[in-house]
């Protein structure tokens, strides 16, 4: 979010008020030192391929696979644990971003998505992150 006040009023908004603006999406966003909200807010460093009002999407620095990709949602959530009825449509956006996307990056023969809840479940940003994997045969699960 904080990347659009950027954007849209960028340099003709004082330098105070733009102190002020960031201030104020990062405590209402509860961006605190999340590696995650820093990349969303364009302070973190990562190879950005989309971006909208909901969801910025970027490679993974560690891959799993020849393709990992990770759609997080603007707005810290910590995790599927701290989804709300109201964010149900920002779930189906971060699947439809993923089609999207794995059809620009030519992932037509499949891929993997995949969600990590909690420290035994494989979470070790506490973002919420959609893992979009692909570029290889992926093992079968269960």
């Amino acid at each position: 979010m904080i990347s659009f006040v950027r954007q849209r009023w960028g340099r003709s908004l004082p330098p105070f008020l733009r102190r002020f603006a960031h201030f104020f999406f990062r405590i209402y966003y509860n961006m605190g030192d999340c590696i995650f909200c820093k990349i969303v807010e364009g302070t973190g460093q990562a190879a950005i391929l989309h971006r909208d009002e909901q969801v910025t999407v970027f490679r993974d620095l560690h891959p799993a696979a020849p393709t990992h990709i990770l759609i997080v949602p603007n707005r810290h959530i910590e995790s599927v644990n701290q989804l709300e009825d109201a964010d149900a449509s920002l779930m189906g956006h971060m699947f439809v971003v993923a089609k999207q996307i794995a059809a620009q990056e030519n992932l037509s023969d499949g891929y993997r998505l995949t969600v990590n809840t909690g420290p035994q479940g494989g979470q070790t940003v506490f973002h919420l992150h959609l893992h979009l994997i692909g570029g290889r045969q992926m093992r079968a699960m269960g």
